[in-house]
């Protein structure tokens, strides 16, 4: 069977800046086992399958795998399969919803001019502040030093919107460009809460990096070792969240300018918004633009 697919850069408005995802259009009748072997043979973060609902209310089900497994959610696969629907549609919906492993994804599509520029998720959990750990081992993970975590806000936690990481805070924009995954601080910190990730950011953004909130980066076991994503949408949605949940606002929209991939030559931009109410946060969203990069077929007979 000729199956298609769709390569797009997601947080981006640029060809070869945000992350790249594959998007495999034409999934069904494929195996678990076909589509790891798909999604190690691309070699991007994550790629996803787009399969028929087994809601027909909803529009899509989408499983989303990175090169060692299959996960329930993540950020930038749903804007990114989201955009590519969209662009493939004759009209472009004004809304997608889609069936994974974490339950519903609403994903709103973008527009500019006419045109669909990207799309913006909605996380399918509620935020869920799990264990802490200490400046000291946090910084260890990222071969750094304990002062150059700043507490004053949080400690270092494991939040999750979906996909659990565990976010630090750093000092500087100077710390954050020097951090390096250390293998053996990840092997005594994790897996921990289903996570095996660390979201670290700054409030530290130089000038020449505005107007931003927040510049971030995310270390992560990839097919080879430690290796560094250059925007990660489940994250930015969950440290969101959890700024948000910190802050003393009771009711409205909390909205933060987030970059990441700056350091490795993959910058990206994501936007987040979180709704409170009697200064609980009931909703989490990221989202950003997309660029369509390549696309093709390879033929494969279904084993599911």
């Amino acid at each position: 069977m000729q199956r298609r697919y769709i390569t797009v850069d997601v947080f981006t408005d640029r060809a070869f800046g945000g992350n790249p995802l594959a998007v495999v259009m034409d999934a069904g009748g494929l195996s678990t086992a076909q589509m790891q072997a798909i999604a190690t043979e691309f070699n991007y973060s994550e790629t996803t399958f787009v399969l028929p609902p087994q809601d027909p209310a909803h529009d899509a089900q989408v499983r989303i795998f990175t090169v060692g497994s299959e996960i329930p959610f993540a950020g930038h696969p749903n804007v990114g399969t989201a955009f590519v629907l969209a662009m493939q549609a004759a009209k472009p919906p004004a809304r997608l919803q889609f069936e994974e492993k974490a339950g519903l994804v609403p994903v709103e599509i973008l527009t500019g001019q006419g045109s669909v520029i990207g799309a913006e998720l909605t996380a399918p959990q509620p935020l869920k502040r799990l264990t802490q750990s200490s400046a000291e081992r946090a910084a260890a993970c990222l071969s750094l030093s304990a002062a150059d975590v700043k507490t004053d806000r949080h400690p270092p936690q494991i939040a999750s919107v979906g996909l659990p990481f565990l976010m630090v805070e750093l000092a500087t924009r100077e710390a954050l460009r020097r951090a390096k995954p250390d293998a053996a601080a990840f092997g005594k910190t994790f897996p921990c809460d289903g996570s095996d990730a660390v979201y670290f950011y700054t409030r530290d953004v130089p000038g020449s990096e505005q107007p931003l909130d927040l510049q971030a980066r995310m270390f992560h076991p990839g097919s080879s070792g430690l290796s560094e994503d250059p925007a990660t949408g489940s994250a930015t949605a969950a440290a969101a969240a959890l700024l948000a949940d910190l802050d003393n606002t009771q009711d409205g929209e909390l909205k933060l300018r987030i970059g990441q991939g700056v350091d490795m030559g993959r910058p990206s931009l994501l936007l987040t918004r979180v709704r409170k109410q009697n200064g609980a946060v009931v909703s989490a969203h990221v989202g950003g633009g997309c660029v369509q990069m390549m696309e093709g077929t390879f033929r494969l007979k279904g084993e599911g």
